[in-house]
């Protein structure tokens, strides 16, 4: 195993150039989910170049290509994720879009086009068996709700992750297994799960009039809206600890000019959750302190709710190669093994009710995640070294007849039996339309 390790080592080593530019190129240039243009045709350049045909999204940001060893085996998926987050007091974010990497998937584009260039290595692939499928993929973060909502409706998406989208379009058909590397800090690690979430957007609809003239003709739809939001407040403790609840929601418009009652507001929010039985469950309670302050202020209320993300299980044998691989690979650095839960959400946890699925950290960032101080402070760890690990994470799956890779599969128990059978069942968390039907009488119909 050694000299496998050492053959990756000098095939990174011998692309470090190509692996820091771009972790600097997309750094330059951050792009939130399904607009990731700039970021895509870089890539795509860089890949072209280094010999690989891809399939193209096309209508999306995004592509894969896939390597055949010519020797019978399982197929690994291996991601590197395109977009950014929104941080506008960020000293690097974009001065138009605010947009800034301060999530890391800048070093994570990096590290997958070191990965590609490693296996251009003949000395690399000759140890493996199977099949690599490398896809750059669009639209992790879960963020512009209003804006992915109009690609869906406009039919380009059906799906807000970008890795559910590419699930549903057949872009991993013929996986067995897949693994991503996150950005993290310090030490490579891996943790046991993160919760899911569902996407909500919340419309209050008032009536308008002159706010000092007749404000009594008017149904103040902002202030319905921020009755809501106390209501929301309210019913936290109510959350059970170990489900791991979180609710966090933002307005994102509250009425046009000063002098008339706003007739519209709006608010976007998750509901994160364990589990779908945690999250559906809460969600009603959730729904319900909306509806309830709507009531109050005799205005009405639009719901809709969109499947956001899976619970992310990590497998525990994946998670087990992955401790494996940082010894072989990274010894300098460490390994920290988490039994613990994220509250952060990750469409990973779409991929891990149907496959095995390990989404281990790298070292390299420094700050708080998706803030105004984060950025890369070890670019090498980040994406280099980062590199190396997962080239040793492939290898022990896929040498000596992809035996471990192999085990892990027939050892694997999905939630779901088909990606059919998942997308099915996502499906049907979509629910909207008014929840509010003023009677005649001054009674009302409502629906949760």
């Amino acid at each position: 195993m050694q000299n496998k390790i050492n053959n990756i080592e000098r095939a990174v080593e011998n692309r470090r150039a190509l692996i820091l530019d771009a972790e600097r190129y997309v750094w330059q240039n951050p792009e939130t989910g399904y607009r990731e243009w700039k970021t895509n045709n870089y890539l795509k350049g860089k890949y072209t170049e280094l010999g690989y045909e891809l399939t193209e999204a096309g209508d999306v940001p995004g592509f894969y290509t896939e390597i055949d060893t010519g020797r019978e085996g399982p197929c690994v998926l291996i991601l590197g994720e395109l977009d950014s987050v929104i941080c506008p007091e960020h000293p690097e974010s974009d001065r138009e879009t605010g947009a800034v990497h301060a999530c890391g998937h800048n070093a994570q584009s990096a590290a997958l086009l070191g990965v590609a260039a490693a296996l251009t290595d003949e000395s690399v692939v000759s140890a493996l068996c199977g099949k690599i499928r490398l896809c750059a993929v669009p639209a992790e973060e879960l963020l512009e709700i209003e804006y992915r909502s109009s690609l869906r409706e406009r039919g380009v998406i059906k799906y807000f992750g970008g890795k559910t989208e590419f699930l549903s379009r057949g872009y991993f058909d013929g996986v067995d297994m897949a693994f991503m590397v996150h950005t993290g800090a310090n030490v490579f690690s891996v943790r046991e799960a993160h919760v899911g979430c569902l996407a909500k957007k919340i419309i209050y609809k008032g009536k308008s009039s002159h706010a000092g003239g007749a404000p009594q003709l008017g149904n103040n739809a902002l202030y319905a809206a921020t009755c809501g939001l106390n209501a929301v407040n309210a019913i936290r403790e109510t959350f059970r600890d170990s489900d791991h609840i979180r609710v966090h929601p933002i307005m994102t418009s509250g009425g046009q000019m000063v002098n008339a009652i706003p007739s519209r507001a709006t608010l976007e929010s998750y509901v994160r959750g364990r589990s779908f039985d945690a999250i559906t469950k809460e969600n009603k309670k959730v729904n319900r302190a909306f509806v309830g302050a709507a009531l109050s202020l005799g205005t009405n209320i639009e719901i809709l709710d969109y499947p956001g993300y899976s619970p992310e299980y990590n497998d525990l044998e994946m998670r087990n190669v992955a401790r494996d691989a940082a010894a072989l690979a990274v010894p300098s650095y460490g390994f920290k093994w988490d039994d613990g839960y994220s509250a952060g959400s990750t469409e990973m946890g779409d991929l891990s009710l149907i496959m095995p699925t390990v989404q281990p950290f790298s070292p390299g960032s420094k700050g708080t995640a998706h803030g105004m101080d984060y950025y890369i402070a070890d670019p090498v760890a980040a994406c280099v070294d980062n590199a190396k690990f997962q080239l040793a994470m492939l290898t022990l799956l896929l040498c000596d007849g992809a035996k471990r890779a192999k085990e892990i599969i027939e050892g694997f128990k999905p939630q779901f039996e088909s990606k059919e059978a998942f997308l099915a069942y996502v499906d049907s968390l979509y629910d909207s339309g008014d929840r509010i039907e003023y009677l005649a009488d001054g009674t009302a119909k409502v629906r949760i």
